[in-house]
């Protein structure tokens, strides 16, 4: 080649396996090159000829279409001169013949996404096969807004692909296993045409806040046709039931390929995907789940309950719910668009519940606003704040002379926003994050924050909110904003509700109630309690049964009064439902002499037998192990319609097992013949689903 031939890129190396192994992103199953933001990274260019003092050579990356200076949406670096362009820097390491290597910082504040890069050789372009780059979010960076410290951290939140999911009631949670799968095959994609969806500004793709809001959107399928369609009706035909899904993956790639919303989601279904979707794009993310989470329809901080003489849950009544749990998502940055002191984790939901703004999307909240009770904040600090803050109110419903009358039975401050939990840092176990969310219960700190949030929120006072209860009684309206007490008595009434056997489907449902006082005195008490089906979303499914008795207490004594309902009585409605109910127990005494009332309620959850998962404790990369999977049907019922759902990241696609009906002492066997594909510790994980029992899980870890 003549010294006077113009000269051409030939070639350009992305150098893939250096370069995602410094950048954590070896994980991710793409031929494209996975780069974080911030960071290093270096690209081997081929030439025709060997370059020349007065050659000009110059890498431009573009994003989006029709990428422009102008815009910010093309930067043109220039090795020789290794100036700042935007934030983004270029160096020369090292020439030999017709090589070079070229070191390439982006900005730690440029927009994330897809990138183009093409080489300029004076008049000549080369636009290399493949030559997309994809740029991620950086928490191992200093100058990225999601920084994280700490390295243990930074490996659950970030490179952790399973985790749970923490569900049933604040008196029995329980973890499910979760496969967040945010390396696998396409999710990246799917993560980057969300991206491209959202028509965020270059501008907001910089900011971990407006991508992480845009995501709490695009999660949920309303208003823009998003990832999954929610549906608590419990009728799933003509899609997945929420129970049924294990993990994001399947759900991503679905969407993915049909660019059309997946059926159906719930909580902890919206919140496994944002999880994944974050994790993916390099934003710090962890699934919280909190136990009687508040759904407070009209921002008053005040959630009312109505129960008639039987002390049965009216649900139909109420404009506001109490969910047994609520999952929703924490994201860790630095908020550049607040005040200081709110940096750290920020709440976020895709669950489409309000809409804020506009559009069903909530978040980034920051968790310490909610502490302390700095609710103007953005954003959704008030739905958020009431979530786990809210009062509970009771009220009892009597007909009076063919009138609804109300009476109010007792104030719950506590009960509301308990246990909010997470997925412990490196260890297969809960973690309770109440504490990051509010002061302790009753704390001076805690109603300080309380009175603070209600200055910003100001109540219209305490009247019950039910649109029937619209005849009421001047008498029982309080018109200034109230921060309410818990309920205290003159006798120290206590109830306690607990199940005496095991909660077995097709057994017994063996409750009792015990009625304590601790002063002085003879007590006569009316008690009154009720067992009810009931949604996770607090929607009473099916009335069980009721007792009615009056019972003496002198000083300090209890009673235990027993709750039984037979299995012909509930089981036709659990098996008819397509969702896990829990057994919701509520009951109402009344002490005679002092007129003193007090309500109590509990959900259980039905235990079922366990799945076991044989296979070795560790296996070699690309060698064949096999995996069996064993259930005894221990209960006294035929399962019916059963299938089995498996799953191992790096190990093998999901795979489905119909089992048809296996009856009561019969055994299931099947058996998956495994290829790892990826090192590292592992997991598989099993479910369980038939008509009687939608929440049987378990998993198991190998080592490859």
């Amino acid at each position: 080649v003549s010294p006077g031939t113009s000269l051409k890129a030939t070639g350009v190396d992305f150098l893939k396996s250096q370069n995602t192994r410094e950048h954590h992103t070896d994980g991710y199953n793409t031929k494209n090159l996975v780069v974080r933001r911030g960071q290093p990274f270096q690209v081997l260019v081929s030439l025709n000829r060997e370059l020349k003092a007065a050659d000009k050579l110059s890498l431009h990356f573009g994003i989006g279409e029709n990428p422009m200076k102008i815009r910010g949406s093309m930067m043109s670096l220039k090795p020789e001169r290794e100036q700042d362009f935007n934030g983004w820097k270029i160096s020369m390491v090292k020439k030999s013949g017709k090589e070079c290597l070229l070191s390439v910082t982006t900005s730690p504040n440029a927009p994330v996404g897809k990138y183009t890069l093409n080489v300029k050789t004076g008049a000549n372009i080369y636009k290399p096969e493949n030559g997309f780059i994809y740029l991620l979010f950086n928490p191992w960076c200093k100058d990225d807004a999601v920084f994280m410290a700490d390295e243990a951290q930074r490996k659950e939140y970030v490179l952790n692909d399973t985790g749970y999911i923490y569900v049933g009631s604040a008196y029995n949670i329980y973890d499910r296993p979760w496969n967040f799968g945010q390396f696998e095959e396409f999710v990246l994609d799917a993560c980057m045409y969300l991206l491209d969806k959202s028509k965020l500004s270059l501008a907001n793709r910089r900011d971990p806040a407006r991508v992480s809001r845009a995501m709490s959107a695009l999660v949920n399928a309303n208003d823009d046709s998003g990832v999954l369609l929610g549906n608590w009706s419990g009728n799933y035909s003509g899609g997945t039931a929420p129970m049924d899904w294990i993990g994001s993956v399947t759900i991503l790639q679905k969407y993915y390929k049909t660019k059309k919303p997946v059926s159906y989601g719930q909580c902890w279904v919206f919140a496994g995907v944002l999880n994944t979707v974050m994790r993916c794009l390099g934003v710090p993310s962890r699934c919280v789940s909190t136990f009687n989470s508040a759904h407070d329809t009209e921002e008053n901080l005040r959630v009312d309950v109505y129960l008639n003489e039987s002390g049965e849950k009216l649900s139909w009544m109420s404009l506001d719910s109490v969910w047994n749990f609520h999952v929703w998502n924490d994201v860790w940055m630095k908020r550049t668009d607040l005040p200081d002191g709110f940096d750290g984790w920020q709440a976020i939901d895709s669950t489409p519940q309000e809409q804020s703004q506009g559009v069903f999307q909530c978040g980034p909240c920051p968790v310490k606003a909610v502490r302390e009770g700095d609710v103007y904040l953005l954003y959704d600090g008030k739905f958020v704040y009431a979530e786990v803050n809210a009062d509970k109110v009771y009220w009892l419903v009597k007909k009076v002379n063919g009138k609804d009358k109300y009476i109010r039975l007792s104030t719950e401050t506590h009960d509301i926003g308990r246990s909010i939990s997470t997925k412990a840092v490196g260890k297969n176990k809960r973690e309770d994050i109440t504490l990051e969310y509010k002061y302790p219960e009753g704390s001076k700190e805690e109603r300080k924050a309380m009175e603070r949030a209600y200055s910003f929120i100001r109540p219209s006072g305490l009247v019950p909110r039910s649109g029937y209860a619209m005849t009421l009684d001047h008498n029982m309206v309080v018109n200034k904003p109230m921060v309410l007490h818990e309920t205290a008595t003159k006798t120290g009434l206590k109830l306690e509700i607990t199940n005496t056997e095991a909660l077995h489907p097709g057994n017994p449902l063996e409750l009792a109630i015990t009625v304590k006082t601790s002063t002085p005195g003879s007590w006569t008490i009316d008690l009154a309690g009720s067992c009810q089906l009931q949604y996770y979303t607090g929607k009473v499914q099916a009335n069980l049964g009721t007792i009615k008795e009056t019972i003496r207490l002198e000083g300090k004594s209890e009673m235990q009064i027993p709750l039984k309902i037979a299995p012909d009585v509930y089981m036709k409605e659990f098996s008819s439902l397509d969702d896990e109910v829990l057994i919701l127990v509520t009951a109402i005494a009344e002490v005679k002499e002092t007129n003193d009332k007090l309500t109590k309620e509990t959900s259980m959850r039905f235990e079922y037998p366990p799945i076991t998962i044989q296979m070795p404790e560790t296996a070699k990369l690309h060698e064949e192990f096999s995996c069996a999977f064993t259930f005894k049907n221990k209960l006294n019922v035929a399962l019916e319609n059963c299938k089995l759902l498996v799953e191992g990241l790096g190990i093998f696609k999901m795979t489905t097992f119909d089992q048809g009906d296996i009856m009561p002492g019969r055994i299931m066997k099947s058996e998956v013949i495994c290829t790892p594909t990826r090192l590292g510790e592992k997991k598989i994980v099993a479910k369980l689903t038939s008509n009687q029992i939608k929440g049987i899980s378990t998993e198991k870890a190998i080592t490859i």
